[in-house]
């Protein structure tokens, strides 16, 4: 299986991606060693204009796989920890073991026999890439038992088929940046054309998860299918400004430009409150504010990590005046994704 790459691994547009999803000659991977344990990064999808086309990790929170080798072939998942029971053990139903199998089958080992222990360390729901983070971590996992030193990019194809089980369609702007860290843009899905973007060492984030449902399908279903021809203007400047911004690491253009006149409207109203935490972040100093995927945790851009955690207090004595749970988180862009633990 191959890909093409117009330049150096991580910085450079990555072109073909259906070739890695056909059948062709790979080296014979073998056992390297006998059991891992590893963090992959939750993530944020869309970047307010970005929708279904941008997505960038965090330091903080992610999954945790461990994975062993085992006697007889076949995979296997003996133990999952922090879902509540809402995941299934049954392996041809988990989205990490069903990617892990379709790996081993592209490069001929499903003899082998793998145990999956999947720890989940955040919230399931919370439009942070759950799924992504336990599917890429189980994949990064197998990939370091075969001592499998080709680039990660090999494994996207087998990541979207995660996320194809979990949310009816396999989108790339979760996995894609679990997977490689950073910030990423996917030009296109058909082809898969993955492109890593730079960005400011110094833009923070803060994340707020109120504990409210807003499931991905039906957050999906919701969103208009035509869209005005001035909107759809506005919204491919706001999505040019936001990329030229990253490049030129320029944070005013990159706020000016978090701007989404299509889709957060709509999934807004599903957020309680969605309108005075943007206000209150903007008025403690965010650069921007918008919606974490399909929501309902909602994210702002800061200079510093001060500000972060100031919006983080603000935002959660809000929705807590409003009986409702939350969860926060503050970090840099993550540019490590998936990262051997144990």
């Amino acid at each position: 299986m191959i890909c093409k790459k117009k330049d150096k691994p991580g910085e450079g547009e990555y072109n073909k991606m259906e070739e890695l999803m056909v059948a062709e000659k790979t080296p014979t991977f073998e056992v390297k060693q006998k059991s891992v344990t590893v963090f992959a990064p939750a993530t944020v999808a869309n970047v307010v204009c970005g929708f279904d086309v941008l997505g960038f990790a965090v330091n903080a929170p992610g999954d945790e796989v461990v994975m062993r080798v085992t006697d007889k072939p076949g995979i296997t998942i003996s133990k999952i920890t922090g879902d509540n029971g809402r995941l299934p053990m049954d392996p041809a139903k988990n989205t990490v073991s069903v990617s892990v199998k379709h790996y081993l089958e592209s490069i001929g080992r499903s003899d082998l026999g793998l145990d999956i222990e999947l720890h989940k360390k955040m919230p399931i729901g919370s439009g942070l890439g759950s799924s992504s983070a336990s599917t890429v971590a189980g994949l990064f996992a197998a990939k370091t038992i075969l001592g499998d030193d080709r680039d990660p990019i090999a494994l996207l194809p087998f990541a979207m088929k995660g996320e194809e089980m979990a949310c009816g369609q396999g989108h790339a702007d979760n996995v894609a940046p679990a997977l490689f860290g950073g910030f990423v843009l996917i030009r296109s899905y058909e082809p898969l054309d993955v492109v890593r973007l730079p960005h400011p060492k110094d833009l923070w984030c803060a994340i707020v998860f109120p504990d409210v449902d807003v499931p991905t399908r039906e957050a999906r279903q919701i969103i208009r299918k035509k869209v005005d021809m001035k909107d759809a203007v506005t919204q491919w400047g706001n999505v040019a400004g936001l990329v030229s911004g990253l490049f030129m690491q320029d944070i005013d253009l990159i706020g000016r430009s978090m701007k989404d006149v299509l889709v957060e409207p709509v999934r807004s109203m599903l957020i309680p409150g969605f309108y005075q935490m943007r206000e209150m972040s903007m008025e403690l100093g965010a650069v921007s504010f918008g919606i974490s995927g399909s929501g309902p945790s909602v994210f702002a851009f800061t200079r510093d990590e001060a500000t972060a955690q100031k919006i983080t207090e603000k935002l959660q004595s809000f929705l807590e005046g409003m009986k409702i749970d939350s969860f926060s988180y503050v970090s840099t862009i993550n540019d490590a994704g998936p990262k051997v633990i144990g």
